[in-house]
This record gives structure tokens, C-alpha cells and sequence, in this order.
């Protein structure tokens, strides 16, 4: 016998549904406990601690904290629970307007004076048709700010359509690998301030970025998975065409 779906949650009310429509994100407080995020961030480090290092996860030694751990969720189950907890299931279905289905997941670990993503949108690296592509921003620490690299965003810029990126301009504060925004002036963006388990849900064409971690001892660790409405497909990326149900 097939096993009967439970229906999601509705964690948003209409203000922040609201709220979401006009400036392409908003931020749900608390929505993991301590405990969990504390465990989840020991897990994450136990598999690079591990010699060998699985090949999935797998990287120089030296970097096993620093490089981000791409898309634990299609290896590993605890990755796969903190992708479909039932707030986030929940929170996407009210925002899209049916059943999400994650595409990706990242395990960041930004240590001390690692540098940070310039502005850029989402869509631009995972196309995906139709576009309904919605990021959720866990924080795995007990405070992400300015000095340890929170994110930026740009309130509103998820109406501009997908603009136009080239290269990284500023290299001492941004990855040399990614690309950024061009053709608006992205000095308008806010930063986000957020606590551990807070969750930040934003659209694919939001401008977003993070700056470098200037802090001495603290990490920004967090954990951030892509979802897509389950009538849609990504375009281009192979190794995002699988998609994980949240139930």
C-alpha cells in the first residue's frame, strides 16, 4: 500500500507571503533547534574527517574545511533530513504554490579571511524551466553578521529579469572562480542578520552576495539547498536534473 503524503505546513502567514512577492525574500526565525544545527555541523566534519575521505566528499587535505561540500544530500542521510525538514517543505509550498523538489545542496564552511561570492543571481547558474527556483539559507552558527560575512541582498531585484554577469571586479573581497552582476548598482544591498537555525528563503533572480570573513576566530558555516517546483526541470546541468521529493 502506498504511503499516504502528509500535507505541508503552513508556516508562512500572508505577510510574509506578501512580503516575499514584493522584495524576493524573507526570513523565517529559528526554524531548526540548537541541538540539531550543533549535530549537523559535527556530521558535516566527521565525513571529511574520514580516511580516507569518501570520494564524493572528497578534496586536498588541507582544504577539507574551506572547500564547500557539494550536494551531501544526493549521499548522505542527514543532509537529505535537514533538506526536507517540514517548515522548509512547508514554507515552499505556499511560495510556489505546490510541492518544491530539491536540485542542490552546499555545506559552507567559510573559515577566517576566506572571501565571500560577489552579487549575482541564482538563475544564472542553475536554469531551470518553468522558473520557480527557490534557495533556502540555513545559519549554522550562533551569530552570521557583517564581520564574519553574512549575506547581502537587494530588495526587489528578483523583477528584473536574469541581467547580465561578467567578471569579478573586487578579488581581494570575492572569489575569483564565480561571476558577478552587471548593469545595476548593487551598493544598495542590505545586509541579512541572522541567528543559528534561522532560515532565509530568496527567489533565483534576487541579486545576493556575501562579503569577506574579517573576523579573527569566527566561522560562517551554513548550509544552503535549491528547490524547484516538482513541474520543473533544470536546464543545461546534469548533475542537477535529480529531483528529491521533501515528504
Amino acid at each position: 500500500m502506498e504511503a499516504i503524503k502528509p500535507p505541508p505546513l503552513k508556516p508562512l502567514n500572508e505577510n510574509q507571503i506578501d512580503f516575499f512577492r514584493e522584495n524576493g525574500y524573507v526570513l523565517l526565525k529559528k526554524c531548526c533547534s540548537d541541538d540539531l544545527v550543533d549535530a549537523f555541523n559535527g556530521h558535516i566534519y566527521d565525513i571529511r574527517d574520514q580516511t580516507p575521505m569518501p570520494d564524493w566528499a572528497a578534496c586536498d587535505e588541507r582544504k577539507k574545511y574551506a572547500v564547500r561540500l557539494f550536494n551531501p544530500h544526493k549521499h548522505d542521510s542527514f543532509s537529505r533530513q535537514l533538506m526536507k525538514l517540514p517548515i522548509i517543505r512547508g514554507a515552499l509550498a505556499q511560495l510556489m504554490g505546490r510541492e518544491a523538489v530539491c536540485v542542490q545542496s552546499m555545506y559552507f564552511y567559510k573559515e577566517p579571511g576566506s572571501p565571500g561570492q560577489a552579487s549575482h543571481q541564482d538563475y544564472y547558474y542553475i536554469k531551470n524551466d518553468p522558473m520557480t527556483m527557490i534557495a533556502a539559507w540555513t545559519a549554522m552558527e550562533d551569530l552570521v553578521d557583517e564581520e564574519n560575512g553574512c549575506l547581502w541582498v537587494m530588495p526587489g531585484t528578483h523583477k528584473l529579469g536574469l541581467l547580465p554577469h561578467g567578471a569579478v571586479k573586487n578579488l581581494e573581497e570575492h572569489e575569483s572562480h564565480t561571476e558577478e552582476t552587471e548593469g545595476v548598482d548593487t551598493s544598495r544591498q542590505i545586509p541579512v542578520i541572522m541567528e543559528k537555525g534561522d532560515i532565509l528563503f530568496f527567489s533565483e533572480l534576487l541579486i545576493h552576495s556575501s562579503n569577506k570573513n574579517r573576523s579573527k576566530d569566527r566561522w560562517r558555516r551554513s548550509y544552503v539547498c535549491h528547490y524547484i517546483r516538482e513541474d520543473s526541470n533544470v536546464l543545461h546541468r546534469e548533475d542537477l536534473r535529480q529531483k528529491y521529493p521533501l515528504y
